[in-house]
């Protein structure tokens, strides 16, 4: 077992590595520096007092090629954009491809996912570690996903609140479905919300589509809430400290003395729970969001999609039958096959 309570030497980062690696190939997928602390706190090997300790040992490796740079989940807007890749194959090859695609390119035709639904739903987590554990659930439901980043930002609303407004036009009821840490301004979020989307009500695209008129929108805060906390044992942290370093269970604090935080630490106590402290629990999390779709889309969702796919296949099968396009497409193959022997 690593002992994080000692001063880490250079052999103590490779052993942590080699540890870690197996972990990390285990879970199948990647965890922010902070999401490392709550999966090794939930092992035991670490206490809530030591989690910087471990982003720092992480950050560490990172740096001196002991993990690779890109161990941890990183936030999208760091990426770079315009990367390109040069294409192994020769041109004709590339064109083979493409033609050998036609034979099946059903399997990535996108349906309107959404014809004749009653609900349009999107979703905006607090913490990229939740963006990831939730993708997988939301791509079966056909649902974006977002990691909003704090209070998000300015396009960030219009772009989710521009789907919206589309969606209502069509007859849709509009759902927003957020997780987030549950401390005081966290539990107060659908205010929030409501009075950013409302902020940019009057906003106008490029194209001269107007604002979303939120009033119908309705936004549905599922976690993390107190009860699905004490079930799975997540971790609490002492304090109300907030994003900017500041105490809210300080006397000093601008809105220590607000009803909302009054309440808060009457209900709860100077604690809160870092959406992040779900991510030891990736079965009952991804049940728990799977839960609130089903509860709007009911639990023949997955039927319809399906149904609606279904339709798509058997529309470009019937046509490549009754055309003879398999065969034409096959002997184009067959010449591009001829030229390269």
């Amino acid at each position: 077992m690593i002992d994080f309570s000692k001063p880490f030497t250079k052999s103590d980062l490779y052993e942590f590595a080699e540890w870690i690696i197996p972990y990390a190939e285990n879970i199948g997928y990647k965890v922010s520096s902070r999401g490392w602390c709550y999966l090794l706190e939930s092992e035991r090997m670490v206490n809530k007092d030591g989690f910087d300790k471990v982003e720092n040992i992480i950050n560490r490796c990172r740096k001196f090629g002991i993990l690779p740079i890109d161990f941890v989940a990183e936030e999208p807007s760091r990426e770079f954009d315009s990367v390109y890749v040069t294409t192994k194959d020769t041109p004709l090859q590339w064109l083979k491809g493409y033609l050998e695609s036609a034979l099946y390119c059903e399997r990535w035709y996108t349906p309107d996912w959404h014809d004749g639904e009653e609900y349009y739903i999107q979703m905006v987590v607090e913490k990229i570690d939740l963006k990831t554990l939730f993708t997988p659930v939301c791509e079966k439901y056909h649902i974006p996903i977002a990691n909003s980043k704090g209070w998000s930002s300015m396009l960030q609303r219009a772009e989710y609140s521009r789907r919206f407004k589309e969606a209502e036009n069509r007859g849709m009821k509009c759902v927003l479905l957020y997780c987030g840490d549950h401390d005081p301004d966290g539990l107060r979020i659908s205010d929030f919300i409501m009075n950013n989307l409302t902020d940019l009500a009057g906003v106008q695209w490029s194209d001269g589509l107007r604002g979303y008129n939120p009033d119908d929108l309705i936004i549905d805060r599922f976690g993390l809430n107190y009860d699905f906390i004490q079930a799975n044992k997540l971790t609490w942290i002492d304090n109300l400290i907030t994003g900017s370093g500041k105490n809210l269970a300080s006397p000093t604090h601008k809105n220590h003395k607000l009803p909302y935080v009054k309440q808060y630490i009457k209900q709860f106590g100077t604690r809160k729970c870092e959406a992040n402290a779900i991510m030891p629990k990736p079965i009952e999390a991804r049940k728990l969001v799977e839960d609130v779709i089903i509860s709007y889309l009911g639990t023949d969702a997955i039927s319809r999609f399906n149904a609606k796919l279904q339709l798509v296949k058997d529309e470009i099968s019937d046509f490549r039958i009754k055309t003879g396009l398999i065969e034409s497409i096959q002997s184009s193959i067959q010449l591009l096959e001829d030229n390269e022997s």
